[in-house]
């Protein structure tokens, strides 16, 4: 099948690439929380394959395995049918989706019952090849006009703390003689 073929057939791919080269995979009712499932796809998202493979082998959470195997199916996806090398492949995506909740009851004190929600994921990984991207100009002027600014500001900070310093000086000996005068009032 050609890629013109697939492109029609997957809405799903032209929703999540468009016209891009690169592949997924998706894993679908996977008995894991979303939330956990997507700290653990937070930590691989914009890592190379490789890289993101080796973190997940030594990730402690229980997603991390679901995770690994998306991955590298995501990966060998790349490889088989768009032909691209796993070296130069980037995880840019990582989807974690609600399933549906398989509710189940627990018997709890007093004849209740409380219920217990067993959630599921729809995890999705999009991998593309790695983008060399040209740096930007950047505008010198504006960061020296800024540093200047607060060269100059600088010494005007420091006189003004050295006037602090001479005033409570002053006031330290006006306190004195106010104590005195109040201390010669109770003498007398």
């Amino acid at each position: 099948m050609s890629v013109q073929e697939r492109r029609a057939v997957s809405a799903r791919r032209e929703s999540l690439l468009g016209d891009e080269p690169g592949a997924f995979a998706v894993a679908r009712f996977v008995r894991v929380t979303p939330m956990k499932a997507r700290r653990v796809g937070d930590l691989v998202r914009g890592l190379g394959v490789d890289d993101a493979l080796a973190t997940l082998k030594f990730a402690p959470q229980a997603a991390a395995a679901t995770v690994y195997k998306v991955v590298d199916s995501a990966a060998a996806n790349a490889e088989g049918t768009e032909h691209l090398s796993r070296a130069d492949l980037v995880v840019t995506k990582v989807l974690v989706d609600e399933g549906p909740t398989l509710k189940r009851h627990r018997p709890r004190a007093q004849g209740r019952a409380t219920r217990i929600d067993k959630r599921t994921s729809h995890i999705t990984v999009v991998v593309t090849p790695r983008v060399e991207e040209e740096p930007a100009e950047k505008a010198p002027a504006k960061k020296s006009a800024k540093k200047a600014d607060t060269a100059k500001k600088a010494p005007a900070k420091k006189a003004a703390a050295d006037k602090a310093d001479d005033k409570p000086a002053k006031k330290a000996t006006a306190k004195k003689t106010a104590a005195k005068k109040t201390a010669e009032k109770k003498e007398s």
